[in-house]
């Protein structure tokens, strides 16, 4: 297969403490993501650091990711730092990468395209 190597899609990586995965996945939701993918891991190095400061940091965290197109890049990532706290030492972080090459997503109007001339069965929407 031949891909056009594009950045018109975007990944946002968010990594907070356990528990917190479902209301950040929400938070974006609620600003316009079609899905969000959240995972449990495992955080390792900063610990012994920020418990100098006071803090106390969990090792078990949440990781939350969400792909959505360039333009929606900024309102969801403004309500997943509100939703999470990002903004306040130790609560998380979160970040923005490009993606060049994606496969399975696919617009609700080619989903309906698709869904017509396939048969309802093999509809999918990542």
């Amino acid at each position: 297969m031949n891909y056009e190597k594009t950045a018109q899609f975007q990944l946002i990586t968010c990594i907070i403490q356990r528990g917190k995965g479902d209301s950040i996945g929400k938070a974006a939701i609620a600003a316009g993501a079609g899905g969000a993918t959240v995972f449990f891991a495992r955080g390792m190095g900063l610990r012994e650091r920020l418990g100098l400061l006071g803090l106390a940091i969990v090792p078990e965290k949440e990781v939350v990711m969400i792909v959505c197109t360039e333009s929606e890049t900024p309102r969801i990532f403004d309500a997943i730092v509100a939703a999470g706290k990002l903004d306040t030492p130790g609560m998380g972080i979160a970040y923005v990468m490009p993606i060049y090459h994606v496969a399975g997503i696919f617009s609700q109007d080619q989903v309906a395209v698709r869904g017509a001339t396939e048969g309802a069965d093999s509809k999918m929407n990542c």
